[in-house]
């Protein structure tokens, strides 16, 4: 019997991936619990399993006096109970051992064997999971709805795992079906006595950037680089009707000859379209990310044209002008673009109209029109230079760089704006999902 057990810890090795030893070492803690129990036990023990014949005998142990025996007690951290020795500091060639095996012991191991073992197997298998889901923080995993309520967590089988999505990471417009295929992204593995809580999200902007890493070869090359992901997820409008949410990524190509934004759109819109359809329609908007912040900011409000950006480095503010028939576009719905782009690129942005900067120019002191060092020498509509810094080894600033300076004799009546060149569609931000 003895030896069917080590042949039953050989085959659960094989097949669970336990280690042997483990199992050995949960054997004798389970031994040395059911020999406690017996009539006449006496009160330091030690089991021994001999790992070829399976025999297994247990030992009296007696220490000398200069052994604090009460300091390497062990206890059950729930129960209090005493389980058992802590032997790992004790040279043993010091402790008398005397073997003290019942003559039914062999009974008492086929009794309790079994049970211990198979919850030790359990605890193992959930000690794996856990060191296998904890390494596996912000990827991307599909499961299997099993359980959806609107006001709950929904239940997503992983295979080995039921993890869980929280009503704080689902997205407000969708239903998750019993037995819908979803993806999601882990953000957080939390370990409990039932094994390791698996915690999904439909919400991070981790999901984003590994849906593009899955669909879009020269990402997972690293060929191309997402910069950054600005997003909000669909929700309820007053009139209960769903939203569709939108979302703002800016890449950049780590390769010559790769356009960055040319292959997260992919041939005829086929990658981002796959995106898309993943995230249910959400809208998104691909940015050519730049250095230079008022190019960046610029396309970063993609799909309104701009004309003019003045930026504050110290204060990180940057003033928008659009022309006037593109200001509710610029802005967003309920201000959603405008607060992409400004979560995007990490700028304070106020959007304004022509007519309103003019408004607002019209209202200005100006000071000497010859400006400071190092200022832009672009002239804007009334006559006045622009207030931006010059770049380095230039008259003029980056929104200006094509700037062409008016005829001496139209000087004074330069009525025309240095513009920012209009983005076209291939170059200036890709943008695809539902209105």
């Amino acid at each position: 019997m003895s030896r069917d057990i080590i042949e039953a810890l050989r085959q659960i090795e094989k097949e669970k991936g336990i280690a042997f030893d483990a199992l050995v070492v949960a054997l004798e803690d389970a031994l040395l619990s059911a020999y406690k129990k017996t009539p006449n036990a006496v009160e330091h023990a030690q089991v021994e399993v001999d790992t070829e014949t399976g025999d297994m005998r247990v030992y009296e142990l007696i220490f000398p006096d200069h052994i604090d025996v009460e300091a390497l007690k062990v206890h059950d951290d729930e129960t209090g109970e005493e389980i058992g020795l802590d032997l790992s500091g004790v040279d043993m060639s010091e402790v008398e051992r005397v073997e003290v095996t019942p003559d039914d012991f062999g009974r008492i191991a086929a009794q309790t064997a079994k049970q211990v073992i198979l919850q030790r197997i359990r605890e193992a298998e959930r000690d794996l999971m856990y060191e296998e889901y904890v390494d596996r923080v912000g990827e991307l995993v599909t499961g299997i709805v099993q359980q959806s309520d609107p006001r709950h967590n929904t239940l997503v089988e992983l295979g080995r795992v039921e993890a869980e999505l929280p009503r704080g990471e689902q997205i407000e417009t969708e239903h998750y079906d019993h037995g819908a295929r979803i993806k999601a992204v882990i953000v957080r593995v939390e370990e409990s006595a039932k094994g390791p809580q698996v915690k999904l999200s439909r919400r991070s902007e981790d999901l984003v950037r590994k849906l593009f890493e899955l669909e879009v070869p020269e990402i997972a090359d690293g060929l191309v680089e997402i910069k950054m992901v600005a997003r909000e997820t669909g929700y309820r409008g007053r009139d209960g009707k769903p939203v569709p949410g939108r979302c703002k990524i800016a890449v950049i190509s780590n390769a010559d000859g790769v356009d960055p934004v040319g292959a997260c759109v992919g041939p005829r819109g086929s990658r981002v379209r796959m995106v898309v359809s993943e995230l249910r329609g959400e809208r998104i908007d691909i940015i050519p990310y730049n250095e230079d912040a008022a190019r960046f900011v610029a396309k970063a409000l993609s799909p309104a044209r701009v004309r003019e950006v003045i930026v504050d480095d110290e204060e990180r503010n940057a003033t928008i002008i659009v022309p006037d028939d593109q200001l509710s576009l610029a802005i967003g719905k309920e201000g959603q673009n405008a607060r992409l782009a400004s979560k995007l690129t990490g700028w304070r942005i106020d959007i304004k109209s022509q007519q309103q900067m003019a408004e607002a120019e019209d209202n200005m002191e100006f000071g000497d029109d010859e400006g400071v060092d190092g200022q832009c020498m672009a002239v804007m509509r009334t006559g006045k230079r622009c207030p931006n810094q010059a770049e380095p080894g230039s008259r003029y600033c980056s929104i200006h760089a094509d700037y062409v300076a008016p005829e001496p004799a139209a000087k004074s009546e330069a009525t025309a704006d240095a513009e920012v060149p209009d983005a076209a569609p291939d170059a200036g931000g890709a943008e695809q999902g539902g209105e």
